[in-house]
C-alpha cells in the first residue's frame, strides 16, 4: 500500500516538472526588451513622422513651433482640429528635438484612455511636474507634460490644472491637445499659445501617400490615390488605415477597390442611381437599385473570402 502512495507521489511531481518546463523549443518565444516586427505594425504609426521636418502640412505652424524650440523659448501649447492633421506627431518631435536619448523620461502623457479626473491632476499630473529633473547632456531641462484629446477632461479637473500650471511653468512646459476647443475653459486658453490644426490639403495627403507608397512597393493606379485622398477629408491617419485595409484585400490597388473595402457607393454607381430617379418610374427605378445592392453585395463577399 505504502509503495502504491509512493509511486503515484512520484508520478504527480513528474507532472508537476513537465508543466514547469517550456512547452516549446524556442519558436514563437518572445523575449523581454525584443524590438516587435516593424512589417506587422500600423502604417500609421510605422510612418509616424519623426522630426518637425517630417511633418506633412502647416509649415507656419511647424516652423514657428521649431524655433521656439531652438530657442529655447517654448510656451504652454495649445493644439486643437480635427482628428489626423499632425497634432500628436508635432508634439512628439519637439519632444524628441528637445530630449533626443532622454525623451521617455522627460515627459508625461496621457491620452483619452487614461482616467482624467481630478485625482489625476492632483496627484499623477502634480508629481511629475513637482519633482526637479536632471538633465544628462539634454539642452533643455523643462519637461514636458502631454495632455492628448484634453476636451475629455471634466471641468473641474481642468480647473485644477490651471492652479498646476501656474505653480510649476518654470520647470515644466504643458501640450494640450484637443478636437474641441470649446470644451477647454477659458482659464486654461488664455495660458496657452494656440495653434488651429486644419484639415490637410489634398496635395500634402497625395504627397505622403506616395511616399509610403514606394516605401512599401504597393501597385496603386492613379484612380486608386485619388480615391484615397478623397475618401480621407484631411485626415492623414484615416488615408492610411484606408491603404493598408485595401492592401490588405486586394493586391492592386483601384479606385473600386477602395470604395468597396471602405463600404463606400462608387461615384458611378451613384450617378446610375441619380439617372434612374430622373428618368425612370419608380418601380423601374426601384429593381433596378435593388439589382445593384445585390451586385454590391456579392462583390463584397467575394472579396472577404
Amino acid at each position: 500500500m505504502a509503495e502504491a502512495e509512493t509511486v503515484s507521489l512520484m508520478d504527480i511531481d513528474e507532472d508537476e516538472n513537465k508543466n514547469l518546463k517550456p512547452k516549446d523549443n524556442g519558436k514563437n518565444v518572445i523575449v523581454s526588451g525584443t524590438p516587435p516586427d516593424i512589417k506587422a505594425s500600423p502604417w500609421v504609426e510605422k510612418y509616424r513622422p519623426q522630426s518637425l521636418a517630417d511633418v506633412a502640412a502647416h509649415r507656419d505652424i511647424v516652423d514657428t513651433i521649431d524655433r521656439l524650440t531652438s530657442e529655447n523659448r517654448l510656451p504652454h501649447l495649445l493644439l486643437y482640429g480635427p482628428p489626423g492633421t499632425g497634432k500628436t506627431s508635432t508634439i512628439l518631435a519637439v519632444a524628441r528635438k528637445l530630449y533626443g536619448a532622454q525623451y521617455h523620461n522627460m515627459i508625461l502623457e496621457l491620452n483619452a484612455s487614461d482616467d482624467r479626473g481630478i485625482d489625476v491632476v492632483r496627484q499623477q499630473i502634480q508629481d511629475f511636474a513637482s519633482t526637479q529633473s536632471f538633465s544628462f547632456g539634454v539642452k533643455a531641462s523643462v519637461k514636458l507634460v502631454l495632455l492628448d484629446e484634453a476636451d475629455a477632461m471634466t471641468k473641474d479637473a481642468q480647473f485644477a490644472l490651471r492652479r498646476v500650471i501656474e505653480k510649476y511653468t518654470k520647470n515644466t512646459r504643458f501640450a494640450l491637445i484637443c478636437n474641441q476647443v470649446n470644451k477647454i475653459i477659458p482659464a486654461l486658453q488664455s495660458r496657452c499659445t494656440r495653434f488651429r490644426f486644419a484639415p490637410l490639403e489634398p496635395v500634402h495627403v497625395t504627397e505622403r501617400l506616395k511616399h509610403v507608397i514606394e516605401a512599401e512597393g504597393l501597385d496603386v493606379t492613379e484612380g486608386g490615390l485619388a480615391a484615397l485622398v478623397r475618401l480621407c477629408n484631411g485626415d492623414m491617419r484615416k488615408a492610411l488605415n484606408i491603404l493598408q485595409s485595401t492592401h490588405m484585400a486586394s493586391q492592386q490597388i483601384t479606385e473600386e477597390a477602395v470604395y468597396l473595402c471602405t463600404g463606400n457607393p462608387l461615384p458611378k454607381d451613384i450617378e446610375q442611381i441619380s439617372y434612374w430617379l430622373l428618368n425612370e418610374s419608380f418601380a423601374d427605378s426601384f429593381k433596378r437599385i435593388q439589382n445593384l445592392s445585390f451586385i454590391i453585395r456579392l462583390v463584397l463577399f467575394i472579396l472577404l473570402l
